[in-house]
Formats: C-alpha cells, structure tokens, sequence
C-alpha cells in the first residue's frame, strides 16, 4: 500500500498509510478500536477503494480491481466474526471456498488435505456451520479460505472471542500455514500474541501509522508497552 487514504462520506478513516508484506512473511496490524485496521484489510481485498494512493500485488496494480480478481489472483481472507455461511453444511462451507475453481480433482486433493488439518470439520462434514461452536467456526473460515489455494492469507481479529487455549491453536496454525509458504497479514488486537509469531508489525492510530518496525523491536517499545502491552 502506498499513500492510501480513505474516507467513508466525509470522514477520513485511513491517511497516507504505506506498508509493504514481503513475500514469506507474516505481518501483523496492531490498534486500538477505530484505529483503521479493519478498513486497511477491506482495502487490501478490493471491498474498499481508496480515495487515493495505490495498492501492489506481485508487481501489479490492483488499485482498481475487484475482490474475485484478486481471489483468482491468491487474495483470499479469513473476515472478522468468521462471517461462515450458517444454513450451509461444513462441506457446503468448504465448497463456496473453492468457487471460483474448475479443477475438480485438485479441489478433492485440497478438501481432503484442510480436513486432515482440522480433523473436527471432517467429523462433522454435514452439520451446519450455525450449530458450530465459536472455535470451530474459526477453523471452517480457515479451511474455507485455504481451499481457493491463497498465496497471500489476510486474517481479520482470529483471536476474536476465543477461549485462550484455541486462541494458542489458532496462531500456532497460522505458522504452520506460514511454514507452508502462504505469506500472511494479521490484524489482530492480542498485540502480545500477534507480536510472537510475526516478522515484522505495523501500528495504526487514527487511521495513521504510528510505529512499525519489527516484532522484536515493537516488543520493546516504550510507546508500544505502554499503549498495547499493559507494561
């Protein structure tokens, strides 16, 4: 992202904010509510445009595009809320995650391979994701998400009201997924957690960033201590 701003109406909500995700990496975006974190990841899948500046993937602009273009292109997201589709089964689920796909036979490899990573989904492969508890339905937005075959995974709050063991889960599988060769972007509000994973970290307040820098360095950060890490 490169000088991007973006207004809903009148009102600013992301100003001349630059940051870049190099490829390999995991990146988090820590703030406060009302920082902007949540328009950053809209702008980066394409359902926010920005009023100006520019977005980059791979080399190419794709200020102008839109969100299946750049789901075709290895864009795919986990949204906050896991927003999974209730009345539809798990498998169901699995399938619109691999809608824009024609390769049957690699789908049926991907299936199988998402519901080896969360054994609890294939054990419960018809029932609808509505009935699921909050945690399982984090893992079927995961495993919905990885079944169009991303390069770049955006994450949007993962730990967002988790118990604390499945908050641990959830990001050990994000740096498995990482490990992998996905690069991943977080934002997330759990500073702490999300700073032990990543390489590099970005802090936004206002809609500006404030500091960025790596997650060692933002670790031991005054300003950052003090505003996220209750130190």
């Amino acid at each position: 992202m490169q000088d991007v701003e973006v207004r809903y109406g009148p009102v600013p909500a992301l100003r001349d904010v630059s940051m870049e995700i190099r490829r390999g990496e995991i990146v988090c975006l820590l703030g406060g509510n009302a920082s902007g974190k949540s328009t950053t990841m809209k702008t980066v899948i394409g359902s926010v445009r920005p009023a100006k500046g520019s977005v980059w993937y791979e080399g190419e602009d794709i200020t102008n595009w839109n969100t299946s273009r750049r789901v075709a292109h290895g864009i795919a997201i986990v949204p906050e809320a896991r927003r999974i589709f209730p009345r539809l089964t798990v498998l169901e689920n699995l399938m619109m995650g691999a809608y824009i796909r024609n390769d049957k036979a690699e789908i049926d490899t991907d299936l199988g391979r998402v519901m080896d990573m969360f054994p609890r989904l294939k054990e419960r492969r018809a029932q609808r994701g509505g009935t699921m508890s909050g945690g399982e339905q984090q893992m079927l937005a995961m495993a919905r998400a990885l079944m169009s075959r991303p390069r770049f995974l955006c994450m949007d709050e993962p730990s967002m009201g988790l118990a604390p063991v499945l908050v641990e889960q959830q990001f050990e599988t994000i740096q498995q997924l990482n490990q992998s060769g996905i690069t991943i972007f977080v934002v997330e509000q759990n500073a702490r957690m999300a700073l032990a994973i990543a390489n590099r970290g970005y802090v936004l307040q206002s809609g500006r960033v404030v500091l960025a820098g790596t997650a060692g360095s933002l670790l031991e950060n005054p300003q950052m201590q003090r505003a996220y890490l209750g130190i």
